[in-house]
């Protein structure tokens, strides 16, 4: 029997990327189709990474094709090619990143520092290249997180950072330029030099990538990010508690009044869950997220619950993911980061690094 490509992609037209709620027809994730009398094989190439997923999709791929293949051997390689999208007009890409993804807060105590930390080691652990950025000038705490206090970067040529790197993520934070005590007593434009300095002057290797962990408020640190730095996105974490819902609020319309938009809200602290009885209880309220988020026309990412574990791993400097990869926890940073990652997927892509440049010269 003679197979066409139709053929092929009409077998497969119905099967539903449970991620993007699309079919990987339509989202032109089909690639490659190559037909002989000995072999049928395709390549499922999707936007973001999700090493989690690929089994089951070629699983579901192959089974859909069998009847099709008849004698043939099947063949259906599943992965991720992950490109860069737009962020703010104007604003060019910064050397080696690809992507950059602001976690951020209106107030602090939400657990913001751990949540950037733990995406950035799911994307990592989903198959991406990924940094992440502590642009908390003040209170740096990514050193502590990733296991990396009182070590230093590199400078190979005295001007520009090699990052360091610690469970498979590259990082970058004032905390490793500065003792530990040592206090940052700086004006806002200093602190705004300090993060684009952070940002430019560190040697970041193809990333797919940036996560950047915002300090708390709406001050100079986040208006220099919208007006410097190509964000593709911003994750709001908050708590269902009514007073952080009123700072997350702030934070949300900030980023949208500079055009910077939300990809989603991570609720922390969703529930808790007593180690000895079992028992359940929304102990800073419930739901709250939930209700600001379809305020805003925004999507509730995932919620995560107020767990000792996930505290005692980020002290430790070793993150849920990374300390239990298996765990339920890991599993919802996962979702989450998939999310995200399919988020910044849907967005258009910047074919600005692609431009050649036009040099004008007096012959």
């Amino acid at each position: 029997m003679s197979l066409s490509d139709a053929q092929v992609l009409e077998a497969v037209s119905s099967l539903i990327d449970d991620n993007t709620g699309k079919p990987f027809v339509a989202a032109k994730a089909v690639k490659n189709i190559k037909i002989s009398d000995a072999e049928l094989s395709l390549d499922v190439v999707l936007a973001y990474p999700a090493n989690s997923q690929h089994e089951s999709v070629r699983q579901r791929f192959e089974a859909a094709l069998a009847p099709l293949a008849e004698q043939r051997k099947l063949s259906v390689r599943v992965g991720s090619l992950i490109t860069s999208h737009s962020a703010q007009r104007g604003v060019p890409l910064l050397s080696g990143v690809k992507n950059v993804i602001a976690v951020a807060s209106g107030k602090g105590g939400v657990g913001k520092s751990t949540t950037a930390a733990n995406l950035a080691l799911a994307l990592s652990a989903e198959g991406a290249r990924v940094g992440i950025l502590d642009a908390d000038i003040y209170g740096p705490s990514q050193p502590l997180m990733m296991g990396l206090q009182g070590q230093r970067p590199e400078t190979p040529d005295g001007k520009s950072l090699k990052p360091l790197e610690s469970h498979g993520v590259q990082t970058m934070s004032i905390g490793y330029l500065v003792d530990a005590d040592q206090a940052m007593v700086w004006r806002g434009p200093m602190v705004s030099q300090a993060l684009q300095q952070l940002l430019n002057d560190t040697r970041w290797d193809n990333l797919d990538y940036l996560v950047i962990d915002m300090p708390p408020g709406t001050g100079d640190i986040q208006l220099t990010l919208s007006q410097k730095v190509p964000v593709t996105g911003a994750v709001i974490v908050t708590t269902p508690q009514d007073i952080a819902l009123l700072d997350a609020r702030k934070g949300v319309t900030m980023f949208q009044k500079v055009g910077i938009p939300i990809l989603g809200m991570v609720e922390n602290m969703a529930i808790h869950i007593c180690s000895n009885c079992g028992h359940a209880e929304h102990i800073f309220g419930e739901g709250g997220a939930a209700r600001m988020a379809a305020d805003f026309g925004v999507e509730v990412l995932g919620s995560l619950p107020l767990d000792m574990g996930i505290r005692l791993a980020a002290d430790s400097g070793t993150p849920t993911v990374a300390a239990d990869p298996d765990g339920q926890v890991a599993d919802l940073y996962k979702a989450i980061a998939r999310k995200v990652a399919v988020k910044v997927g849907e967005k258009a892509q910047d074919f600005s690094g692609k431009f050649p440049k036009i040099v004008i010269q007096n012959n």
